[in-house]
């Protein structure tokens, strides 16, 4: 091998396209340094399709801050900027400085674009811009002024596909204008600490597939889901006012978090109801004993569930789940707190024919462990693993406890048990 070959800066000899997609690939403020390097790098940096401008790489100086990022946007000679980040945390900075990079950005045809800023200034071109695809607006305080420099422009991205709100006051009447102005939109997420006012939210988006809502207000009267090709719902916080489910005919999954004890837990049934025609469930709440003497909806097509909360679901509550959800396939919970496990009458469905795996965290072992354990591996009969999570116990404990389900009977040939703990870790077939 020759001295030219032991030393051949292989980087540096990569296609100008190669070394901008390196660089995009790093925060802006880095991807600059490396115009020091060399007469070859000195002006690679300028080609980058991804700025992303953080204060947490820049320091707190705004001075400083605004002349780099003056600096970056005159040098940007990218014909398509993939995408624009802007991350104040620890900066203060004129909303018309924000409004001018914004506008810089649009000019370089953005198709992503990322503003994470307490003071947020947003230009008229802003909506208006056709290439826009991707719009994430975070930390924000909106008002009429904030939003709409005080005027009200006409709302037009035809190429918006992804709304990500994140904001603490907002009109619902401006929010829905901005979102009716986008005709392809397929992914809308809105996090609204205090709404502006007390109207319905009513959500009638035909092209809509992903929808993740959450507020800490409960001022709102109704929220309207008319959304018929929505795939995936996520609602949050303390919000259930009171839903109406118009059409939620292509709705395949959901994650529900009930994390305050203000709401009425008829509402929460209510919900429920609603969103019974689901394949995939996720419910996070800290109140599952309320649901205990309420009458669950029938999950006809429900096949893979998981329960989390804070002060754990009761036995009853896994046995109503249970019995119906007749397609279930996949679940998992955390261990009830109570420790009375009461064997259903009948076998339920799903354990006859569907149910596949099982989970079980921070299981302590408890007489009624062993008994519901027992139950499910007598009567599941397709169970192909269930997966057993330990608390923190003795090793000998989980010792004892492994050898006890290794001796019951299974009803499926194929089970296997996953036996997880801090001493042991164990995987055992018939």
């Amino acid at each position: 091998m020759s001295s030219r070959s032991k030393n051949e800066d292989r980087l540096s000899s990569l296609p100008e396209e190669i070394l901008s997609h390196i660089l995009s690939l790093m925060p802006t403020s880095f991807a600059v340094r490396t115009s020091i390097l060399s007469k070859r790098w000195k002006y690679s940096w300028t080609l980058v399709t991804n700025l992303d401008l953080n204060d947490y790489y820049l320091g707190f100086d705004f001075k400083c801050f605004s002349e780099f990022v003056d600096r970056v946007l005159e040098h940007c000679k990218t014909s398509q900027l993939q995408s624009f980040r802007l991350g104040l945390f620890r900066t203060s900075v004129q909303k018309s400085d924000v409004a001018k990079w914004i506008n810089e950005a649009i000019r370089l045809n953005v198709s992503e674009v990322d503003i994470q800023v307490r003071k947020i200034g947003l230009p008229l071109s802003l909506f208006t811009c056709k290439t826009l695809t991707k719009l994430r607006l975070a930390g924000s305080t909106f008002d009429d002024s904030d939003v709409f420099n005080g005027q009200s422009p006409v709302v037009m991205l035809p190429g918006l596909e992804t709304l990500d709100l994140n904001v603490s006051r907002i009109s619902c009447v401006n929010l829905f204008r901005f979102i009716h102005g986008c005709p392809v939109l397929e992914s809308l997420s809105l996090e609204i600490l205090w709404p502006d006012d007390e109207v319905d939210y009513n959500f009638n988006i035909p092209t809509l597939k992903r929808l993740e809502l959450r507020m800490s207000s409960l001022y709102t009267s109704k929220v309207v889901l008319n959304v018929p090709n929505l795939e995936y719902l996520c609602v949050g916080e303390d919000l259930c006012p009171h839903f109406v489910m118009k059409d939620l005919s292509s709705l395949v999954e959901a994650a529900v978090f009930f994390n305050g004890g203000l709401i009425d837990y008829r509402q929460k049934v209510e919900l429920l109801k609603g969103l019974s025609g689901v394949k995939s469930l996720s419910l996070f709440t800290s109140t599952f004993n309320e649901f205990v003497h309420s009458h669950l909806p029938k999950f006809l097509n429900l096949k893979h569930l998981e329960l989390k909360d804070s002060f754990k679901s009761p036995w009853i509550l896994v046995s109503q789940i249970l019995e119906s959800s007749p397609e279930l396939e996949h679940l998992c919970f955390e261990e009830p707190e109570d420790s009375s496990w009461i064997e259903p009458q009948s076998v339920p469905t799903c354990l006859v024919s569907n149910l596949k795996t099982m989970k079980i965290t921070k299981c302590k072992g408890r007489s009624c462990d062993i008994q519901f354990l027992k139950y499910i591996l007598g009567n599941a009969e397709v169970l192909k693993t269930i997966t057993i999570i330990r608390g923190s116990l003795r090793m000998k404990d989980e010792m004892e406890m492994c050898a006890r389900l290794l001796k019951f009977p299974r009803a499926s040939r194929f089970c296997e048990i996953h036996f997880v703990g801090k001493w042991l870790y164990s995987s055992t077939g018939n």
